[in-house]
């Protein structure tokens, strides 16, 4: 009987003992208080980045409305000027370029093509010798 109690006396004393280290440990407590700080900042850092993306996607979004209404404007006063102004001389009128859909078209078509940093035929040492 008394190896019984031994034996309970011994595990009653590891389970105190493992409790008393997990939460009587300063350091444990420091680690979950880190992690805990740690998983708070990454939630905050992503919900920065949706409100960013969000922001560049709104802006993005007003300048190309303002960048039509900015054109509509421009071929609103340059028609009214041809209109109400007929006999004024080209080089007069401060609204005499006029936006058209080929131009904004060719702009674009432009704007898509790399630029060319190369010359046209072989120079230097890889020109042929024929060509020389």
């Amino acid at each position: 009987m008394t190896w019984e109690y031994a034996l309970i006396g011994l595990i009653i004393g590891f389970i105190v003992g493992a409790l008393a280290v997990r939460f009587g440990s300063s350091k444990l407590r420091q680690q979950n208080t880190l992690q805990a700080e740690l998983e708070k900042n990454r939630a905050e850092l992503e919900e920065y980045r949706k409100e960013l993306v969000s922001h560049f996607a709104r802006s993005a979004e007003l300048l190309d409305n303002m960048a039509r209404d900015y054109r509509q404007l421009y071929q609103h006063m340059a028609k009214s000027s041809n209109e109400l102004m007929p006999n004024m001389p080209v080089q007069d009128n401060p609204f005499n370029y006029r936006l058209s859909e080929s131009e904004t078209e060719k702009n674009k078509v432009t704007a898509n093509t790399p630029p060319r940093d190369y010359s046209e035929g072989a120079s230097g040492l890889f020109r042929p010798i024929q060509d020389k």
